[in-house]
């Protein structure tokens, strides 16, 4: 019997062909390329043996670009064009920038550029012009995409790029467009505690639940994994997307300055400090204390001594923010610490010993190392790669991803609707029908937000498209279907369609830049704090919207009947009611404006009586008992 491998249309590899692809971890602190050879992930080294390529890019006047380990060790000589961590900038606005302290850049407001190339994103003013994060990422990709190509000896199919799991919609889509800048083929975009997790499951043939604890140079991602029999599902993910080794040193950076009684550094000693103060942070992994010398631009000798402890106690705020994120992933997984059989350690920043000992005693158990904390990223998307560009049946294990925060829609009163919910498996599709508000209402705002709050100001704006052409009718019969789509790479498109007309409206979630440094943890954090206050604010929301669809209805029946069907002391004990009611339509007292709305309700029982045998006289005027029961 013959057995025959079915591929995606144009994927599909000859018996004697192996395509190209390759997984690529784009990091804050370093990247790198893996791929899969004779069935073995494996990482791609540069001509000098080196796997590891720092994220270090270094524009020069002649118009050069240095890349990786030429572009790092003259860091500190031309700091405002040697661009470091360019990732914690993907995706970001001007304002957020401003909440990083002492950064040798030269921001520039992309407003004041003319230039829509970044949507709002930050841009760095080089002597080779003025770039944005994506270009800047996109050298370091086409130095990863060149290692790889002469590795393999060809051409590539095409790669997949690892992403925090906590990347929003404008982080990811500016990751898609480095992409395109550096020449690849984004197969998919793949969070990175999903991509470890691959790694180590195929590696170790590990079933059970799993905790991928990643953190990296700029963020930190927790995720929360089922194993079983080649299923990867993700249960929870959570994190901080402004968090990671670059904080770290950023304290062991401040704390020099008040040692040596420093101030109003110049370019070349901030980037001088922050490169021995992640030096130091290095060092101390391995040795209880450590020297930091360096000789300031003024002659100035900067000579202090850090201990592992004093690190520790600088940094314990620090560490506390990725425990905080990692018992919400394990409450929204509904598990305990006791259910989880192994924690794996993703990112360089992992290697710190208070991190180590952090992770050991929330879990009671010691974190498995026994992957390369630094590779096992872009060995797994590597994994993932090998099976979407044909070379390997995805039939041999499946992938189920989430989305870490909930989708929603504006509805009346300024409310959240949640549409998806956080910790969606993707690719995942979602509809839900609304109607209209007004009597002839023709078209409708259709607001897109993304957060845990029941108030819409307290949530993200993603997008605002508007739906028109809705055929004219009385408030209610519209039936308008929003449907919201998230495809495998987590990114957001929705539509919304008039179910009887057909009229339909889609629009692409692209929003101008990512969220700011600690808005998705906040996010979730406000959602759990203030879920009593949440209600409260949801439920006088919702009368006060109840509230005042009744006094225009009662309005607008008082001008066209009220003279015909009432007397002056029935319409005016309806008024005296109406007046009630508004009189508390804009107080904090939910309960208040009920009682009031049950009271209009019962003053006007017997004028919408009257009107209701008003329209059934109209209609059986002019006919006979024959022709009704025809």
């Amino acid at each position: 019997m013959a057995l025959l491998q079915i591929s995606e249309p144009g994927l599909s590899a000859a018996p004697h062909q192996h395509r190209l692809a390759v997984g690529i971890d784009l990091g804050t602190t370093n990247s790198l390329v893996a791929t899969v050879r004779n069935g073995i992930s494996v990482v791609l080294n540069d001509e000098d043996g080196v796997a590891l390529l720092p994220s270090v890019v270094r524009y020069q006047t002649d118009g050069a670009v240095q890349v990786g380990i030429a572009a790092q060790v003259v860091q500190s000589e031309d700091p405002q064009n040697t661009i470091v961590s360019v990732k914690r900038f993907m995706g970001r606005g001007l304002k957020d920038v401003g909440e990083v302290i002492d950064l040798p850049y030269r921001f520039v407001d992309p407003a004041s550029t003319g230039s829509g190339q970044a949507l709002g994103m930050v841009q760095l003013r080089t002597v080779a012009g003025v770039k944005s994060p994506v270009e800047i990422s996109a050298e370091i990709l086409k130095v990863l995409r060149d290692r790889a190509e002469r590795s393999l000896g060809g051409d590539l199919v095409g790669a997949v790029i690892t992403v925090p799991a906590y990347f929003d919609d404008a982080q990811r889509q500016a990751t898609k467009d480095a992409a395109k800048l550096a020449g690849l083929n984004v197969l998919r975009l793949l969070n990175e505690p999903t991509a470890a997790a691959i790694a180590y499951g195929l590696d170790n043939a590990s079933e059970g639940v799993y905790a991928v604890y990643d953190l990296g140079g700029g963020t930190f991602d927790i995720s929360i994994l089922r194993l079983s029999k080649g299923v990867f599902e993700v249960l929870a993910t959570n994190g901080d997307s402004a968090l990671g080794g670059d904080d770290f040193d950023q304290r062991i950076y401040c704390w020099v300055l008040e040692k040596a009684q420093l101030s109003q550094l110049g370019a070349h000693d901030t980037r001088l400090l922050l490169t021995h103060a992640r030096a130091a942070k290095e060092q101390l992994t391995e040795h209880a204390q450590t020297q930091i010398t360096a000789l300031l631009s003024n002659g100035e000798l900067v000579d202090v001594t850090l201990t592992r402890d004093a690190f520790y106690d600088m940094t314990q705020n620090l560490l506390t923010r990725t425990l905080q994120p990692t018992r919400r992933a394990l409450r929204d997984a509904k598990l305990n610490v006791d259910e989880v059989k192994g924690v794996v350690m993703v990112g360089g920043s992992t290697r710190m010993p208070q991190v180590q000992r952090a992770v050991t005693e929330l879990f009671n158990q010691t974190p498995l190392t026994n992957l390369d904390p630094d590779k096992v990223v872009a060995l797994g998307a590597a994994i993932q790669a090998n099976v979407l560009a044909g070379n390997r049946s995805a039939d041999d294990w499946l992938l189920l991803d989430v989305i870490p925060l909930s989708l929603g829609i504006e509805t009346m009163g300024g409310l959240t609707e949640k549409i998806i919910p956080r910790n969606t498996t993707i690719p995942s599709a979602r509809a839900q029908e609304f109607t209209t508000y007004k009597d002839g209402q023709t078209a409708m705002s259709i607001h897109v937000v993304q957060g845990e709050r029941e108030l819409v100001v307290d949530c993200r704006s993603l997008a605002k498209f508007e739906l028109r052409g809705i055929p004219a009718m009385v408030a209610g019969s519209a039936r308008i279907r929003v449907t919201y789509q998230v495809d495998a790479d987590g990114l957001l498109s929705v539509s919304a369609r008039e179910m009887t007309s057909g009229v339909e409206s889609v629009v692409t979630i692209k929003p101008s830049y990512g969220l700011s440094e600690g808005d998705i943890t906040r996010m979730l954090q406000d959602g759990n704090q203030h879920a009593r206050d949440d209600m409260q604010a949801r439920a006088l929301r919702e009368q006060q919207t109840e509230a005042g669809q009744l006094l225009e209805a009662v309005e607008n029946a008082l001008q066209q009947d009220g003279a015909a069907l009432l007397d002056d002391a029935s319409q005016a004990h309806i008024r005296s009611s109406m007046d009630a009611l508004r009189d508390v339509l804009n107080g904090n007292d939910h309960l208040a404006i009920k009682r009031a709305v049950e009271a209009l309700n019962q003053a006007t029982v017997i004028f919408a009586q009257a009107r209701m045998d008003r329209s059934v006289s109209h209609a059986l005027k002019g006919h006979n008992m024959s022709e009704l029961e025809n």
